[in-house]
């Protein structure tokens, strides 16, 4: 019997699939990552009887990156990364194995089945998956075709069973438009935020930011939000006069009357004004006018009106909103939450998707009436030829969903059900008065036929005050004119809802499909993705393939350029507003939107297949290669605005450690990153992040003479002290940068993992728990390379890291020194030694945590986690033994556990 493979983008996604194509007849297991499921089960494929394999990945199976000593900021000239630097494809999270996971669930397989999203990023993961699993299936005979593609928009039966039957083959042309998208991002992203991180963070100390970014879509998104902080403090108010009458058409009632003038600038003309009409005693009906309107039902929802809504309603980010949509997607309650479009197809079943509310208990009785009726076909929108709009694709409860995945659904629905609805209609009413020379109007609505208001009751005919009955000629008494003075306002912060519609008006954040537009010398927009440090680097790999408008908000907000305000306004910090200014000032092609539109055309005719992809990439590539050397060159333009906004290193943070050179105070800079800087020297120090940083009992290094500082994540994580300049120039060869003395290998100093490691970490195979001599007396060891701490021997006079070993386990043995008063050993005695492992005296003295919470998956046994390396000291290479079985390493941490 042959073998189908079929693979998804989400284990949730793979499952549903799964149970639908099975009937639920399938067996599940985990696979080997312990990320990704398994399911099988039997059926029919190409008229004949196979075994179905159904697993997923989770997103992108690779990433690019530089090799080699291309990804070291202080080693290569960010100029280099244009052209010189070769790039390679790695795994985008080697700790999920995901490349020898689909091999061995791929081996032997005769068939393939992708069932990955359906846009650009779904089918370049197709040919990552197709990488890692072609060359380990079985040989097709002849010209057998044995890769297949289904295209779905939902996880209902319906879609899915269909998706099955009509299969067709990936698309390579799309695959590399991501392809050619990655490159440039990675490339052009480097060199701008390389260079202006390590510039500005090298001269200024208060920038609280630790990566000076540049981005494709990132910066155009904040030059939206500084144009209009611009606008704000560059307005000026201006007073002007409106004159307000008022009439009664009865004792017991009375109508406001607005100028048709609206309003004038200079007080003594409005005084006029004033005077000419306070004269007169009556208004005069002049005309009146009954027109029948109709307010349109909305669109058929896409993305970014979704977005919008969730936004400025909702009160959710456009992130936020995004994953709920997503998982709600996934869940197989609504359809595919990416889409530009507005525009039901003919053959979409909008009968059967209404059909499917008609029993739900907040608007059924709606939904039966429009099924009664017969539904009103939807307003013809755009076709972007993607997706279907976001529909309902099963009815859920808010118990069912809760919270705000419960909001979303429900927005979601409603709208879905007013799209069928018929427009609300109303009579627009309107009388015409004569005072004097003046004219003065009222007017009012009255509602006729609620239609899609009835179930989007938010935009629904306000109840207005009823308008006299009247007729022209008619006469009313004038109780009252006057004159008020008010004065023009400037706009406000952009709100995230009026973002997201700048955004989508300019191309930021969509890849436009243009099927004309030759390839340009001048207008190319910067695609950059930023690259921080080493812990931060893998995270901006795999994120720079995800180009939606939520992520370039959330960038923005993450890398502190603007702050979210009440009415989710977002007002530009004064490093986005420093930023912004230096970009126009030096080339104002790096942050203006249509520059940006210009490289999307390329990308989408790359994915028509009527661009060249490496030409589009030479050509975009050379182009901002003369960018990068011309910013570098005027950097000194954008230095000057920073010099007025932020303090100079010197000026900055406060005396902490000596220096190991000059033997004076090196000032610690506590905004981020957080460092260390010798004004004598003029040297800066990187320094651990997210914690707290003190001077370690002023112990200095034995290498280099340098103050230890401790670095602690708190009282219940994890502390160590560091050497500053080790920190940032590891001493020995089995060292990397961003070491601490829990990871260093010196024999002898009395800091270092060989005094006081004690023995492997009982979850990951490469960490060591090592003793941290500070936290008396709640004493503790944590791992050097994960989040395990060990809490043990509290109220303990002296823990000391023996010169012994454990013959059971090879750990290092303790020695323990008790007060009296407090012993927990047995016979009052105060001191022993032991093994924290074996020991039967200390097992109930010790306590299994963890500093910071992280994913179950990484929690379920050695092995799921890793570090940057083994240490190799001189006196613990018996407890760091790479061959202890790993069965013991298990009863360790159900011990613990």
């Amino acid at each position: 019997m042959k073998t189908v493979l079929m693979v998804a983008e989400k284990p949730s996604l793979a499952q549903a699939i799964a149970k639908i194509l099975s009937r639920g007849n399938m067996s599940s297991h985990k696979g080997l990552n312990g990320a990704c499921s398994v399911h099988e089960y039997t059926g029919s494929f190409g008229g004949q009887s196979v075994r179905f394999k159904m697993t997923s990945v989770c997103g992108h199976v690779m990433t690019l990156d530089f090799t080699g000593k291309y990804n070291h900021w202080d080693r290569v000239d960010p100029a280099e990364l244009f052209s010189k630097a070769p790039t390679e494809k790695k795994e985008a999270n080697p700790k999920l194995s995901m490349v020898k996971f689909l091999q061995v669930e791929g081996r032997g397989c005769d068939y393939i089945v992708l069932w990955l999203d359906c846009d650009k990023e779904g089918e370049n993961i197709c040919f990552e998956v197709l990488d890692a699993v072609l060359p380990v299936m079985n040989k097709p005979r002849g010209n057998e075709k044995m890769v297949f593609r289904a295209r779905f928009s939902s996880i209902t039966d319906t879609d899915i069973c269909n998706a099955m039957g009509r299969l067709g083959e990936p698309d390579h042309n799309e695959a590399l438009s991501v392809d050619a998208r990655q490159e440039l991002d990675l490339r052009i992203g480097c060199a701008f935020t390389r260079f202006q991180t390590k510039y500005f963070q090298g001269k200024y100390g208060n920038l609280d930011s630790s990566l000076i970014s540049f981005g494709p879509c990132q910066t155009p998104t904040l030059g939206f939000c500084v144009e209009r902080h611009d606008k704000i403090q560059s307005f000026k108010p201006e007073l002007y006069w409106v004159l307000q009458a008022k009439i009664n058409p009865d004792k017991d009632s009375s109508v406001i009357l607005d100028w048709d003038r609206v309003r004038v600038f200079d007080r003594e003309i409005a005084q006029m004004f004033l005077n000419i009409t306070r004269m007169e005693k009556e208004a005069k009906v002049e005309g009146t006018s009954r027109k029948e309107k109709a307010k349109q039902r909305p669109l058929a929802l896409n993305t970014v009106e979704m977005l919008r809504v969730a936004s400025s309603s909702l009160g959710m980010g456009p992130q936020h909103a995004m994953q709920i949509a997503e998982r709600l997607y996934t869940q197989g309650y609504i359809s595919y939450p990416r889409t530009e479009t507005t525009h039901y197809p003919e053959n979409f079943d909008l009968k059967g998707s209404l059909k499917q509310q008609a029993n739900h208990p907040y608007w059924a009785q709606t939904v039966k009436q429009l099924l009664a009726d017969g539904i009103n076909r939807p307003r013809k929108g755009h076709d972007a030829g993607d997706h279907p709009p976001i529909t309902p694709m099963r009815s859920a409860t808010e118990a069912e969903l809760g919270g705000d995945a419960w909001r979303l659904y429900e927005y979601i629905t409603r709208h879905f059900i007013a799209t069928v609805s018929y427009d609300c209609k109303y009579l627009q009413n309107t009388i015409s008065f004569q005072i004097g020379p003046e004219r003065f109007t009222c007017s009012g609505k009255t509602l006729i036929s609620p239609g899609f208001t009835e179930i989007m009751p938010w935009q629904s005919i306000p109840p207005e005050e009823s308008l006299p009955s009247c007729q022209k000629g008619d006469i009313f008494a004038l109780s009252e004119v006057k004159m008020l003075e008010k004065q023009t306002s400037p706009p406000d912060y952009l709100t995230e809802a009026e973002l997201i519609t700048l955004m989508e008006k300019h191309g930021i954040g969509f890849q436009l499909l243009c099927t004309s537009c030759p390839l340009s010398p001048i207008s190319f927009p910067p695609l950059a993705l930023p690259r921080p440090h080493s812990s931060q680097q893998k995270h901006w790999e795999r994120s720079s393939t995800d180009a939606s408008i939520p992520v370039h908000i959330n960038n923005i907000c993450q890398r502190n350029y603007v702050t979210v305000e009440s009415g989710r306004r977002l007002r530009p910090t004064n490093l986005g507003i420093v930023l912004v200014h230096g970009y126009y000032k030096i080339d104002a092609e790096l942050v203006l939107p249509t520059i940006r539109s210009a490289v999307e055309k390329q990308l989408s005719l790359i994915a028509l297949g009527k661009a060249d992809y490496q030409q589009v990439l030479e050509h975009t590539l050379n182009i901002f290669k003369r960018k990068f050397h011309y910013f570098v060159d005027s950097i000194a333009g954008m230095d000057e605005l920073m010099e007025v906004s932020f303090s100079p290193l010197a000026a900055t943070g406060k005396p902490l450690s000596r220096c190991g050179k000059c033997h004076r105070f090196m000032k610690y800079i506590q905004a981020k990153p957080s460092r260390l800087h010798c004004s004598h020297c003029d040297e800066t120090y990187t320094l651990p992040q997210n914690g707290t940083i003190k001077l370690y009992k002023e112990l200095r290094c034995p290498l280099d003479d340098f103050e230890l500082v401790l670095w602690s994540s708190g009282s219940r994580g994890k502390s160590y002290p560091l050497c500053p300049y080790c920190y940032n120039h590891p001493p020995f060869r089995d060292m990397k940068k961003g070491m601490g003395c829990n990871e260093c290998t010196h024999p002898s100093c009395q800091h270092s993992l060989s005094m006081l490691g004690i023995g492997q970490c009982v979850e990951c195979e490469s960490g060591v728990l090592v003793l941290d001599p500070t936290s008396g007396p709640k004493w503790k060891m944590a791992c050097n390379k994960c989040s395990v701490v060990v809490h043990f021997f509290e109220n303990a006079h002296r823990v000391r890291v023996s010169a012994d070993t454990c013959e059971a386990c090879e750990a290092a043995l303790v020695d323990v020194d008790f007060n009296k008063a407090k012993s927990p050993l047995p016979g009052d005695e105060t001191q022993h030694t032991g093994c924290v492992f074996c020991d039967p005296v200390f097992q109930e003295l010790v306590e299994l945590k963890h500093a910071a919470p992280c994913h179950p998956m990484h929690r379920s046994g050695p092995g799921k986690r890793q570090g940057r390396g083994r240490a190799r000291g001189r006196r613990p290479a018996g407890r760091l033994n790479p061959r202890r079985p790993k069965d013991k390493m298990a009863a360790l941490a159900a011990y613990f556990v």
